[in-house]
């Protein structure tokens, strides 16, 4: 059985005439009567009483109009969703991001993309860079957000720019304040890192940083976030990280001067992307436009 046959069968139920249905399908009516026939042979019951007015349904006819009518729809509705799979807006996407450190227009796209494609169902699992990296590969995620060190050649990449650095000082700490921060400051400073092997990417990065800047720090391990937030609230060490837009409580987020900057970059596996993936890096490559950042010096209040 064919989903031709169901919509021939409908059409003339409908109508109530082998001639009207034959215009209404813009098919010749005898290859309409012989389709319908075979229908009933494979179905092996009559459908239609024949009169010289035209046709009215057996009680078989009626049962399965009704059957035939929901096969339809539901025939419509996967065709859609091919479609919509098709054009990216409905689909599945894994996202990853690293943590340490972010990139300022993260949450827009996220909204962006939740906006543009409802139908998609995007989740998001923030970890270690190297994990991220490793879950990327092996196909347990579709794209990766990260700094722009985590990049590979059998990966693809779109560059996202560049964020500045600040300090996260929590209140007890005698660097709390707000405005810039000189980099001088931060000698002889405990600043938290990862200690872990999949973090090694941002410890790293802060370590170049504080060369860069010849600096001298000791670089304490620190428990995972959200735990990382209380140590530096408690004045224990200063944190390290960009685009703080959400910090914990007691924490100021100062910058950094003289002003250094971590890139970041989209990352995805070389074999073609789903739609879905695609129409994600078509609006990450749209929030690339320039815009005003708003100045650092968060504070979250105790």
């Amino acid at each position: 059985m064919e989903l031709r046959h169901m919509r021939y069968f409908v059409a003339i139920a409908e109508e109530g005439s082998f001639t009207r249905a034959a215009e209404r399908l813009w098919v010749a009516q005898p290859g309409l009567s012989t389709q319908i026939r075979r229908l009933e042979a494979e179905l092996g019951v009559q459908l239609f009483e024949r009169h010289t007015r035209g046709v009215d349904l057996t009680p078989a006819g009626e049962l399965f109009l009704e059957r035939a009518r929901l096969a339809l729809v539901a025939a419509e509705a996967a065709s859609a969703t091919a479609s919509d799979l098709e054009a990216g807006l409905s689909g599945t996407l894994r996202l990853g991001l690293a943590t340490g450190a972010h990139w300022g227009q993260t949450a827009q796209l996220l909204q962006r993309s939740r906006s543009e494609r409802p139908g998609v169902e995007l989740t998001v699992l923030a970890g270690y860079g190297g994990t991220l990296w490793r879950d990327l590969r092996d196909g347990r995620l579709d794209v990766v957000l990260a700094p722009a060190d985590f990049g590979s050649g059998d990966l693809r990449s779109l560059e996202l720019g560049r964020e500045p650095w600040a300090v996260l000082v929590g209140a007890p700490h005698r660097l709390a304040g707000t405005g810039p921060l000189a980099a001088c400051e931060l000698e002889g400073q405990r600043i938290a890192v990862t200690s872990h092997r999949d973090g090694a990417g941002y410890d790293r990065a802060v370590a170049e940083l504080l060369a860069d800047l010849e600096v001298t720090a000791a670089l304490v391990p620190a428990a995972p976030v959200p735990a990382l937030d209380t140590t530096v609230a408690c004045g224990d060490a200063l944190a390290l990280t960009t685009a703080p837009t959400s910090i914990g409580l007691g924490v100021t987020a100062r910058p950094l001067e003289p002003s250094r900057a971590l890139a970041f970059r989209l990352l995805w596996r070389h074999e073609t992307p789903s739609p879905a993936l695609d129409a994600f890096v078509t609006t990450a490559r749209e929030c690339l436009v320039p815009n005003p950042r708003p100045s650092l010096g968060l504070v979250r209040a105790a």
